[in-house]
């Protein structure tokens, strides 16, 4: 079963200011052979600037997906999501909460918010590499995105 029937690259706004988190989650999309196009932001306002396409993202594709922190500059990760949820043209975009806190207040917060899903991000760096490979995996083979709605 395949929910990505035209086999187009998944279109991922990578949402996170540590760079070492940015090299473990593309090394992880690149050793699961997901077919993607991986587009990185490292504070909130450039994701919502991307989102919005406006300045510098002017030309940017609108992502099929978004991995977020919650811990960001300028403007956190939980306020790019309820923005995000918010936002007419973006509320169907799905979220995924990829981030190191377990609180319980942020996993209620998030979902209040609507995330799609919400990951502690592992300590080990194999089984980073094996939780995002395998999301990727998941939202490419399985299911089934909404269609850019305007």
């Amino acid at each position: 079963m395949n929910g990505r029937l035209n086999r187009e690259p998944l279109k991922i706004l990578l949402v996170e200011d540590s760079p070492s988190d940015i090299d473990l989650t593309k090394e992880a999309l690149d050793e699961g052979k997901v077919i993607h196009e991986l587009f990185v932001v490292e504070d909130g306002v450039a994701a919502m600037q991307f989102l919005n396409r406006e300045g510098v993202y002017a030309d940017v594709p609108r992502p099929d997906l978004v991995l977020l922190d919650l811990n960001l500059p300028q403007k956190d990760g939980r306020e790019v999501l309820a923005e995000i949820k918010t936002t007419p043209k973006l509320k169907r975009l799905p979220v995924i909460v990829l981030t190191t806190s377990a609180a319980e207040e942020d996993v209620c917060s998030t979902y209040e918010h609507h995330a799609n899903c919400y990951i502690t991000k592992p300590v080990d760096v194999e089984e980073f590499i094996r939780v995002v490979r395998s999301l990727g995996e998941f939202w490419l083979s399985f299911v089934r995105l909404p269609p850019t709605c305007q």
